[in-house]
């Protein structure tokens, strides 16, 4: 009885043995797949692997005989690694509890209630303080600075109404002038900001 050499590689799922059998006939080749046993014959040629390390399913097992060697393909019925073929080891699944197990910190995370961000911003937000005018000038933006002219031109007298009204028009809108004395000297000249150029759009 010849012996046959052979070797496998596997996956989680799948565990694929090569047997190196030259030449072997298709119609001469039996292999019987059992949960824990294989056994190759080809004539005189035989072997016999058991007991499997793990379990397989026969019904989901094949096999493809080519010129050099015989392919066996077993499927596993519990995922893992057998890290060979045949041994004592039990399948890795059927060795580990059945069913959910929680290690005492993933039960201590589950036991503790969960925060409620929104509730959390909205709190933090409303217990701000929005600035007023007073404090930030630049607080609600245009409309404030608007407002803010607009109230000192209605509590001014004739003259700082005067005085704002020709500044502003004569300095290209870049100088406000409440001082009627001053500004009725002359026109008021165009003092743009720092950094700017003035020019006049014809």
């Amino acid at each position: 009885m010849a012996s046959l050499r052979h070797e496998f590689y596997e996956t989680d799922e799948k565990l694929t043995i090569s047997i190196f059998d030259r030449g072997a006939d298709p119609a001469q080749v039996s292999i019987t797949f059992e949960p824990s046993k294989i056994i190759y014959v080809n004539g005189e040629k035989t072997l016999s692997l058991e007991p499997l390390k793990g379990q397989i399913d026969p019904e989901r097992c094949d096999f493809t005989v080519g010129k050099v060697k015989v392919e066996l393909r077993l499927a596993k019925t519990a995922q893992g690694r057998w890290g060979g073929i045949t041994g004592d080891a039990p399948d890795p699944l059927q060795t580990a509890p059945i069913g959910p197990t929680t290690s005492p910190a993933v039960a201590e995370a589950r036991a503790k209630p969960k925060k409620n961000w929104e509730e959390l911003t909205t709190k933090i937000l409303t217990s701000e303080k929005e600035a007023t005018v007073d404090e930030d000038p630049n607080v609600g933006g245009d409309g404030t600075v608007n407002s803010f002219f607009q109230k000192i031109f209605g509590d001014a007298d004739d003259d700082a109404k005067r005085a704002m009204m020709k500044s502003f028009q004569e300095s290209g809108g870049t100088t406000l002038s409440t001082n009627w004395e001053e500004v009725s000297k002359g026109t008021v000249e165009v003092k743009p900001p720092a950094g700017s150029e003035w020019k006049k759009w014809n």
